[in-house]
């Protein structure tokens, strides 16, 4: 061998044993030489470094300590003892060094990012399960999955509630095809809040940036032996990742137990292709579906997914009422509000819970009769009457008919429970998932009499229902509307020209149990506090509002 090769041949075997090679110390060699020796640093440089054994940061104390030992004059050698100043550099040093054995492990994130790198696109079946403290588990969803590097999609569920239902990213745009209801909903393609359950490149980029990375174990998923990562977030709960050991790509995740529950997604089966089909990923609207663009619904796998998609701090009440099952989880983003679908086993009605961060003083709206659950004021509606601007409104119980609802705030979070079931079945299910009594109310005479009475004319009264009932005048339905009316005409009585002189939005309803009605009046110019009003001709929602009554102001 030739001077230059052996030279070449030990610096690599020294660089190797993470060693200081010699021709860094002894002499100049030739400047050949030199090039070759700077190319191989620079390959070497692109290797994660080589980290301490686990004995290192030991030796490295009794270093320490022996080296500050010899400064000291022989004669109190034997005695010393390491000056505080001493003791904080050890410990600042084995804590340095330490950070290098809590760091991720960069050997398998890289092989991870190095894999993913080359798979152009891939096709596989995915299962979610949930399992509880007791061990008992429950399949959540199966879904069939393409997917590409580019960001482009197809998610097909297999069964379950939301069986044949279809979410598409093209790129262009995003879609969800649901054949049960015959709507397809759009939305943004990017930002893409959510992809689907277990997308490869993003749990690559999460254990990536993740505190931690260690081996816990070995495992087989779906036939093929996996290693088991721990994984530690910033700012998370630890979880469990398996790691196909031949193609160093993600098979299965385990995510923590919390509130007693644990999710687990699996690949049961993946397969590595060139491209998704194209055919998958083309728009089209079904024959007689409609298109949803205008607070669009998007179904998930779960309740964490919901939660993270909107990026909010909310607990999902766990509990199923006895005699329902929980069939699917849903997002409305425009709307920042999770849904959870509910069906009766004995009637296979839907019943749904509605949830979203409270933002503003909870108001009641207009028609509904004023409860409580606990503390907490209810608003109950049966049938509902949607009101803008709160949960019943704005088409969220779109494919939901004759609904009765019962909408409450509790700690932090407004809920809204709607459903086809009979008003005393819906209460049993709030009873259940808030663990507190729903409260009708109880006509009291002494609240419901006013200071000032207003003569009725019963038969002009039967007139104005009839009309109502043909299709006319149906703000006589609206008990805050009747008392603008009326006040408005107190203040303008020649007649009202123009706006109204008293806001609808100065106006609130403050009692209400369905027959009668009080609405106080918050503007400081209306001459009038409070109107009294009753349901004289018939006593149900369909029944128009009549005023009986005021409070003057002051």
């Amino acid at each position: 061998m030739e001077y230059k090769e052996r030279k070449l041949s030990e610096y690599i075997d020294q660089l190797n044993r993470e060693k200081k090679p010699r021709a860094h110390v002894k002499g100049e060699p030739a400047a050949e030489l030199e090039n070759l020796l700077e190319t191989v640093r620079m390959v070497k440089s692109l290797k994660n470094p080589a980290m301490p054994d686990a004995g290192f940061p030991e030796r490295l104390k009794r270093h320490v300590a022996r080296r500050l030992d010899m400064k000291r004059p022989m004669k109190k050698r034997r005695a010393a003892v390491l000056s505080l100043s001493g003791i904080a550099a050890v410990v600042a040093l084995v804590l340095l060094i330490s950070m290098f054995f809590t760091t991720p492990n960069k050997n398998i994130v890289y092989a991870m990012e190095e894999a993913f790198r080359k798979v152009q696109a891939y096709h596989g079946k995915l299962e979610v399960v949930q399992s509880n403290e007791l061990g008992e588990s429950t399949v959540q969803a199966k879904l069939e999955v393409w997917a590409d590097r580019e960001g482009r999609y197809y998610v097909r569920h297999l069964d379950g509630f939301q069986e044949g239902m279809v979410t598409v990213n093209n790129g262009q745009r995003k879609w969800q095809v649901k054949p049960e209801e015959k709507q397809v909903h759009i939305f943004p393609a990017f930002p893409d809040a959510y992809r689907f359950s277990f997308e490869l490149g993003r749990e690559i980029e999460h254990v990536k940036a993740a505190l931690t990375t260690s081996e816990a174990g070995e495992d087989t998923v779906a036939g093929r032996k996996a290693v088991i990562l721990e994984v530690t977030p910033a700012g998370g709960e630890p979880y469990k990742i398996w790691v196909d050991k031949e193609t160093k790509l993600p098979l299965k995740k385990e995510y923590a137990m919390q509130k007693a529950l644990r999710y687990t997604i699996t690949y049961t089966d993946i397969e590595f292709i060139d491209a998704v089909p194209a055919e998958l990923t083309v728009f089209e609207t079904p024959e007689g579906f409609a298109v949803i663009d205008k607070n669009p619904e998007l179904v998930v796998d779960n309740g964490k997914e919901a939660v993270d998609i909107l990026g909010v701090d909310m607990e999902i009440p766990e509990t199923v009422p006895a005699g329902y099952s929980r069939d699917g989880f849903a997002v409305l983003p425009e709307r920042e509000t999770i849904k959870l679908y509910f069906t009766r086993q004995s009637t296979g009605k839907r019943m749904i819970l509605l949830l979203k961060q409270s933002e503003e003083e909870f108001r009641v709206a207009p028609m509904a009769v004023t409860g409580s659950i606990g503390e907490a004021i209810a608003e109950i509606q049966s049938p509902v009457q949607e009101q803008p601007g709160v949960l019943s409104g704005g088409g969220m119980y779109q494919g939901i008919t004759d609904t009765s609802s019962v909408r409450w705030q509790q700690d932090g979070l407004e809920f809204a429970v709607v459903g086809e079931e009979p008003l005393e079945d819906i209460l049993a299910f709030v009873e259940s998932i808030t663990g507190s009594a729903v409260k009708l109310p109880v006509p009291d005479q002494d609240i419901i009499k006013p200071q000032i009475e207003v003569p009725v004319d019963m038969e002009v009264e039967k007139n104005s229902q009839k009309s109502v009932d043909s299709g006319s005048s149906p703000w006589l339905l609206d008990n805050v509307f009747v008392a603008q009316v009326f006040v408005s005409l107190k203040v303008m009585p020649e007649g009202i020209t123009g706006e109204y002189p008293v806001k609808y939005e100065d106006m609130e309803t403050i009692y209400n149990d369905g027959v009668n009605s009080i609405v106080e009046i918050h503007d400081e110019n209306s001459p009038i506090a409070k109107v009294y009003l009753k349901r004289l001709v018939r006593q149900d929602n369909t029944g128009i509002w009549t005023v009986v009554g005021y409070d003057p102001r002051g």
